[in-house]
């Protein structure tokens, strides 16, 4: 098995819940702009996709419409949704444990950088990580595959087999196959069985707690 250096981690779905922020952040987006507003647990979806991808795949917006969205939600998400949010249950348990054994934690998310920065003080998580990686306020950089390859220019007296991430939609898993790194589908997010097994994660694990057995094993084969 193989021995990792740097630790990538998705923000929603992996390290917090942020469905109440996120999805009420929707509603109002979708009510500013006079359209019927779905049950938030109808936009689970938009949790961990960009959402430039979300309004369009769920909405059928134009790139216009999708523009306006976007600045609509975060009206009310930089404001009231960004801490309508929490730590998953044992996330902080992880986090001990990855920087007890030396890891190099970063977040890797599609959430605007500024945003993951002021959730993880928030949660006084901050100086767990060496670096947060998100998208950019105007629109670019919003895949994981950008933000994966941003993380590995920026380490790169490591080779694509120190790195792994954790996440828990199919978009984390396909960025790090098309970057060459290993990954962990974590099943208590927002992703599905299907959608996760699919997209051909190194490791599938139903808890945080199996997220730290896939170290504990990498150690015990590894010494």
């Amino acid at each position: 098995m193989a021995t990792y250096k740097v630790i990538l981690l998705d923000l929603d779905g992996t390290i917090t819940d942020p469905k109440i922020g996120i999805t009420k952040s929707v509603q109002y987006a979708l009510r500013k702009m006079d359209i019927a507003s779905p049950d938030v647990d109808q936009l689970e979806g938009f949790i961990g996709t960009p959402l430039q991808v979300s309004f369009v795949e769920y909405f059928d917006f134009d790139e216009h419409q999708t523009e306006k969205a976007i600045d609509f939600y975060r009206e009310r998400f930089k404001v009231k949704g960004i801490v309508e949010n929490e730590l998953y249950p044992n996330i902080l348990g992880l986090l001990t444990f990855l920087r007890e054994q030396s890891f190099s934690l970063i977040v890797a998310t599609s959430k605007p950088t500024i945003f993951a920065e002021q959730i993880l003080q928030h949660f006084k998580i901050d100086h767990y990580f060496d670096l947060v990686v998100g998208s950019n306020l105007n629109g670019t950089r919003t895949s994981k595959t950008e933000i994966i390859q941003y993380v590995l220019d920026e380490y790169k007296q490591y080779k694509p087999e120190d790195f792994l991430m954790i996440g828990d939609r199919k978009h984390d898993i396909v960025g790090a196959n098309h970057n060459g790194i290993d990954s962990i589908g974590v099943l208590y997010g927002y992703g599905s069985l299907e959608e996760l097994k699919n997209s051909e994660p190194t490791y599938l694990v139903e808890s945080v707690e199996q997220v730290k057995a896939v170290f504990d094993l990498s150690f015990t084969l590894s010494e």
